[in-house]
């Protein structure tokens, strides 16, 4: 037994299916929109479409091919002659599902079906239109900030340049506080930087001569001072002896 491809059929036959989606079709082509269950708008949505593309071609041989399924000849003219010429810059979709609240009664799910009307050059037109006020919207700011700078003048910019320093003078402390970035030495302190080494190296230079002569000075005062002291000692060692001799005699 033969079995369906596209799912369970909609209907009790093959034929009856046929002849139900091209009733479906003819309504949509002439009321723009048709409301049904969502299955039936599914299998629907093909049909239609490959219709259009028939009319989208407008020689005769479609035109025959389509009043096979649309046996209404005036929708069939309003079908290649309205609706192909609004989806002539569109290259597919041209229909749209949308979802509705399910049926009262046995809660089946439905949808609208409808043709998609919108012209793909106006859309395309709606986009730029945007992208260039996003753009116009960011480059504001700026704008507004050079006109700003202009009025107020060269005080301005002047003002801008020390507020500029000030930042660039502490971001270098902070980096030396770090230990990031080594300080860099003013011609001024390096100067006085010079000038105390070469203080260092005189005064180290100086001190070895002014401390020899003191030195000197020193051993030739102690050295007469121990002389007398010593002839003393040896005039009191003689008288002494000289004294024990008398008292011995």
């Amino acid at each position: 037994m033969p079995q369906p491809k596209k799912g369970p059929r909609l209907a009790s036959s093959p034929a009856h299916e046929r002849l139900m989606l091209a009733n479906m079709a003819t309504s949509l082509y002439e009321h723009g929109q048709i409301k049904t269950t969502l299955p039936k708008a599914k299998r629907l949505r093909p049909l239609a479409e490959r219709l259009i593309t028939f009319a989208k071609r407008g020689d005769l041989n479609s035109r025959r091919r389509v009043l096979r399924i649309v046996r209404n000849k005036s929708v069939v003219h309003k079908l290649f002659t309205e609706i192909a010429q609004q989806m002539e810059q569109r290259e597919g979709g041209y229909t749209r599902i949308i979802k509705i609240a399910p049926r009262q009664g046995d809660s089946a799910p439905m949808a609208v079906i409808e043709l998609v009307t919108e012209s793909v050059s106006a859309r395309k037109a709606a986009v730029k239109e945007a992208e260039a006020a996003a753009k116009s919207a960011a480059k504001l700011p700026e704008d507004t900030g050079e006109a700003d700078k202009a009025k107020e003048g060269p005080e301005a910019g002047a003002e801008t340049s020390a507020a500029e320093k000030a930042d660039a003078k502490v971001s270098d402390k902070t980096a030396e506080a770090a230990g990031t970035k080594p300080a860099a030495k003013k011609p001024a302190a390096k100067k006085a930087d010079k000038a105390d080494d070469a203080a260092k190296k005189e005064t180290s230079a100086e001190k070895p001569s002014a401390a020899k002569p003191a030195a000197k000075k020193a051993a030739s005062a102690k050295k007469p001072a121990a002389k007398p002291a010593a002839k003393k000692d040896t005039e009191k060692s003689d008288a002494g002896s000289e004294a024990d001799k008398k008292d011995n005699k």
